[in-house]
């Protein structure tokens, strides 16, 4: 089987939304107004990388067409696209290309969302089929049009996965499901990925700014949750810095992280997607990322990801394999 990949599939047959998704006013109307940030810090040499141009990136890429699949490899501008392309990962988001938030960070379009396709669990089974993978991970934009938030959507899609692909482990990161009914998240849990992730994505004090249609505690308790309801199950988050945030602040994510028994952190260096996002107060350096690491093993995370390139689903096949082998040495310890 091949690696992991990520992909967002396009429903089939549906028209192409009024709006141009790559004009930037119609890809974010809500930051339409909002004043460009000062002008962007030149990116350090270790935040740089090359554009991809190796076969195995143009092969993955070919894949992604032939399947009409919509990345978030694309979407979201990600830097390590030309890495895992040519490796063969690719990164699937469900419930369409279009999130109910506006978050300041993210390069996701905002806007009404078009109706759940009943069909995309099955194709996407069926893509990860085609491709051989032996590790998916599966987001979504926020759908809080939809009154569970999209949980049976989730649920449907592990489902199909698992009776296509049964030897495939499923990751999948999910929304908050703020605005959901009772007993969504429980859906979702019920139908048994191997690892359940939700990013905090900064520190509490940003959230009225960097992420405002979400609250912080409600987002950890979503996490602790997940542990209650199923101690069995891996819980994975992750933050972004270079927003604004000091070390005190990440050190107190990460407690509050592991106060929730959350078992793999992540880390990574925010990139600005235009003059109209939230923007780059500094560039972490890779001895600070070196420090974080430490930190937080420290802490007891299974497992830790912190450099200027790590993403939420980056090296995520991997990555699984140490966080389980990882809790056999500490169960037989």
């Amino acid at each position: 089987m091949r690696g992991a990949a990520y992909v967002s599939v396009r429903p089939r047959g549906k028209a192409s939304p009024v709006r141009d998704l790559k004009i930037p006013g119609d890809r974010h109307p809500e930051k339409a107004r909002r004043a460009d940030s000062a002008p962007r810090p030149k990116k350090p040499d270790w935040i740089r990388v090359k554009a991809p141009t190796s076969e195995g990136y143009k092969a993955t890429r070919d894949i992604m067409r032939e399947h009409k699949l919509v990345t978030v490899c694309e979407e979201a501008g990600c830097p390590n696209v030309g890495e895992c392309w040519s490796q063969g990962h690719a990164t699937m988001m469900i419930m369409g290309e279009i999130c109910t938030r506006g978050c300041t960070f993210c390069n996701v379009a905002t806007g009404r969302p078009d109706t759940l396709d009943v069909f995309e669990p099955g194709r996407v089974a069926d893509a990860v089929k085609k491709l051989g993978l032996n590790h998916v991970v599966i987001t979504s934009v926020d759908r809080d049009d939809v009154d569970d938030g999209g949980a049976e959507h989730f649920a449907q899609t592990i489902r199909a996965i698992r009776r296509q692909s049964p030897g495939t482990t499923i990751e999948i990161l999910t929304p908050d499901f703020l605005k959901a009914k009772p007993g969504s998240l429980e859906i979702v849990v019920a139908a048994k990925p191997d690892v359940f992730n939700h990013n905090l994505e900064t520190v509490p004090g940003l959230y009225p700014e960097v992420r405002p249609g979400a609250r912080y505690f409600h987002s950890l308790r979503l996490l602790q949750r997940v542990k209650e309801i199923d101690p069995s199950m891996f819980t994975k988050s992750g933050i972004m810095v270079g927003l604004g945030e000091d070390k005190q602040g990440v050190h107190q994510v990460m407690d509050d992280m592991r106060a929730a028994d959350i078992d793999f952190l992540t880390i990574g260096q925010y990139l600005q997607p235009t003059p109209k996002h939230h923007a780059v107060d500094r560039f972490v350096t890779p001895e600070e990322f070196a420090s974080y690491e430490k930190a937080a093993r420290g802490k007891g995370f299974l497992m830790v990801s912190a450099t200027p390139l790590t993403r939420s689903s980056y090296h995520a096949g991997e990555d699984f394999a140490q966080l389980r082998a990882a809790r056999l040495a500490r169960l037989g310890a």
